[in-house]
């Protein structure tokens, strides 16, 4: 079963790809409120509807980087009938290699929302994001965190995850500081905008499977999807945050 179309199907009505609700994400961009022209890109930008509002509402130009041309594609279909041509600069591939070709102390604002593994972790997606974005620019992370020690079961169900892996809330707003970021706000999921996002994760997943009985990977996306959900109940909903970081430069 491929990884793309499961995530696919699970976030096809999803606005964004992730727990924070749209009003906090929202607040967070008029925070920043970006000015017209500035230049912001997108780390794992997905279906890219964070980018288009910021060139609906703020004018701005932008760059958009995703691994899974699936969401690209659908990200420029969005884009086609609500912004002008040109306003997004859409990059299918590996995160590393294209921030390679992106103008080092460029940008106004950086963003990556639950994609910081593309980069190889907090730190350094932290780190890629300050040398992209100018000097009293922001940059805005959306990072898990762990609100209670995980229990060896969990991290086996997480597919034999570390500990390390996340850090708690107030290291995640640390991690920043320590390489010369201000932390300048933050918004964590609560337990309302996380039931929103995993059960409307969980339902497209079984309402894609009701409606496509004759999908080859039908029974393999049921097995997993029911997993995750029990996952989620059991132990994920009182051991694993989601947060949204804002720094300045």
């Amino acid at each position: 079963m491929d990884r793309n179309k499961f995530s696919a199907i699970a976030h096809r009505d999803h606005t964004f790809y992730n727990p924070i609700s749209e009003e906090k994400l929202m607040k967070m961009i008029g925070i920043v409120s970006p000015k017209p022209q500035d230049k912001v890109i997108d780390i794992g930008a997905g279906k890219c509807e964070l980018l288009i509002r910021l060139v609906e509402n703020y004018q701005v130009t932008a760059t958009a980087i995703e691994l899974y041309g699936g969401a690209i594609e659908k990200g420029k279909r969005h884009a086609s009938s609500r912004i002008p041509e040109g306003s997004i600069e859409f990059i299918v591939d590996d995160a590393t290699a294209a921030v390679e070709r992106c103008e080092q102390a460029g940008y106004e604002l950086g963003i990556c929302i639950g994609s910081t593994h593309a980069l190889g972790g907090l730190e350094a997606t932290l780190q890629t994001l300050k040398s992209l974005v100018k000097k009293n620019g922001y940059i805005l992370i959306g990072e898990g965190y762990w609100k209670q020690t995980p229990c060896a079961e969990y991290l086996e169900a997480l597919g034999g995850a570390d500990e390390s892996d996340c850090k708690s809330h107030a290291e995640t707003v640390k991690a920043g500081e320590e390489l010369g970021l201000v932390p300048l706000w933050s918004y964590v999921a609560n337990e309302d905008d996380w039931d929103d996002y995993e059960w409307l994760y969980s339902s497209s997943i079984e309402n894609y499977c009701l409606e496509n009985p004759n999908d080859p990977d039908h029974d393999a996306m049921l097995q997993r999807i029911r997993t995750w959900r029990r996952t989620y109940l059991k132990w994920g909903r009182d051991t694993l945050g989601f947060g949204l970081y804002l720094y300045r430069t």
